[in-house]
């Protein structure tokens, strides 16, 4: 009887399940409409936006000074996102962004803004603050007509306010001086004013008193962006031409390339060709970034957006390559200078045989991340690895932990060092990569100040032992 039950019990329930079956089908209709959703986003008709519609800025300041808090507000008053009490940082995708407070890598965001009745198409990219990733403010400058250059009204102008000022006033951008955080009980935007007319040669009267934290006087931003900001010097009847100017590695697309196109226009399907490489790939998707992927079927003079084209390896996708039409070769674009690193340190994988798979790991994360160097080197007691360089410690760091969170990739990392040259009274040139200073207990009871010890300095520097070799030597870092 027992076994009867079972056996019937397990009937009906299999019995049951296959009648059910049939209802569960509406759930793949589900499916069918989210990808007819899909289209309708790709139909978007971008050629309703002439570049005289197109408003390309950044926004930069020093770091906490609320370039992030902005960049939340302008994405919920143009509807690109759901205004709710979330919103904190948005751009900030990383985790390592999260977890420091802090923004590390630019990131794009279009918006579209009705003004006096038009409709306009505004490319924001949001930047870093901290000089360590100033290499990133300045890629991404190259794709704008102009900057907010943001000041807490609270502290001020600080370093990388001036920094970044600079960095926008060699581009030759608009400047629009935005004054921050009007709402903090010793905020004195008077103060501020004042400054940025003295340092920057602004009229006080071009500054924009605004609370990014409570949304106060942020319209006028947008108002202010359509008004004085120009728009790009771009044309759709010109050969298609764009920059790439930041990219990062997906594991199943591969490389997805932030570009700004230049002149002419492109659809997904072409042909194009990389003026670096010579490679030509086909379009497979493109789009905008709003903030997340928006694909699209064309992509016009002056918009900025992402591609992808089957490149599955790191090194085919350089920053700073210019695209082009396989069927129509145009001259390159300038691209970027070089980052120039300040601090390199080793990185070591714990087992030798976790090599391969390091060496992937760093070649995708430099690619996100051009402003790292990578040379190969190796030690006696680690093994093979790289000698890495970074503009500055919290670089290194933030690197490291970018390896650890994304590529669950475990490294032995070295002291930090500083590389120094050195020029003999023989003028002969010598590069050292690093120098110690071994302990003598009799050092520190002994200070001798004398020409005759010490060496004569020649600009800035001292007396080096090299190689045991002993002579009058300037140092300097590289």
């Amino acid at each position: 009887m027992c076994r009867r039950r079972v056996q019937e019990c397990s009937t009906t329930r299999c019995t049951g399940w296959r009648r059910r079956c049939p209802r569960r089908l509406p759930v793949l209709c589900c499916g069918v409409r989210s990808v007819s959703t899909q289209t309708d986003k790709e139909n978007i008709d971008l050629s309703k936006f002439p570049a005289d519609r197109i408003r390309n800025f950044c926004i930069i300041a020093h770091i906490d000074h609320g370039k992030s808090t902005l960049a939340d507000r302008l994405l919920e008053m143009t509807g690109a996102i759901a205004k709710t009490e979330k919103n904190k940082q948005v751009l900030d995708k990383l985790q390592v962004e999260r977890e420091r407070g802090i923004t590390v890598k630019a990131q794009t965001a279009s918006l579209f803004y009705s003004h006096q009745g038009q409709q306009y198409l505004l490319n924001l990219i949001d930047t870093p603050g901290h000089v360590d990733f100033s290499y990133e403010v300045s890629r991404s400058l190259s794709a704008c007509q102009g900057v907010l250059l943001i000041v807490d009204a609270n502290q001020g102008i600080q370093a990388q306010t001036v920094a970044n000022f600079y960095l926008a006033f060699e581009a030759q951008l608009t400047i629009i001086p935005v004054i921050n955080k009007i709402d903090l009980k010793n905020a004195d935007p008077d103060r501020v004013e004042s400054q940025i007319e003295k340092v920057f040669d602004i009229p006080s009267e071009e500054c924009i008193r605004i609370s990014a934290k409570l949304g106060t006087n942020v319209e006028k931003v947008l108002q202010e962006v359509v008004n004085r900001i120009p728009p790009p010097v771009a044309s759709t009847d010109d050969p298609f031409k764009a920059l790439v100017f930041d990219s990062n590695f997906d594991h199943y697309r591969g490389v997805v390339a932030n570009i700004a196109v230049v002149g002419g226009q492109v659809r997904k399907g072409d042909k194009i060709t990389s003026a670096y490489l010579g490679k030509t790939y086909e379009v497979n998707e493109l789009g905008l970034l709003r903030p997340d992927e928006h694909p699209t079927q064309k992509l016009f003079a002056g918009q900025v957006g992402y591609m992808i084209a089957g490149m599955k390896d790191v090194k085919e996708a350089q920053i700073g390559d210019t695209l082009y039409l396989q069927e129509q070769p145009v001259e390159a674009l300038p691209g970027f200078k070089p980052a120039k690193p300040m601090v390199f340190a080793g990185m070591y994988p714990m087992d030798q045989s976790d090599y391969p798979g390091l060496r992937s790991a760093i070649e995708r994360l430099t690619l996100n991340d051009s402003s790292v160097t990578v040379q190969r080197d190796s030690s006696l007691a680690l093994g093979a690895g790289w000698r890495l360089g970074f503009l500055g410690l919290l670089h290194m760091e933030v690197f490291n932990q970018r390896l650890e969170q994304e590529y669950n990739a475990s490294v032995i990392v070295t002291a930090p060092t500083v590389p120094y040259k050195a020029v003999l009274s023989s003028a002969k040139l010598i590069k050292v990569r690093a120098t110690s200073c071994p302990y003598n207990g009799a050092w520190p009871g002994t200070v001798t100040i004398c020409k005759k010890k010490r060496g004569c300095h020649l600009e800035i520097g001292e007396k080096w032992r090299l190689s045991g070799i002993a002579a009058k030597a300037k140092s300097q870092p590289v």
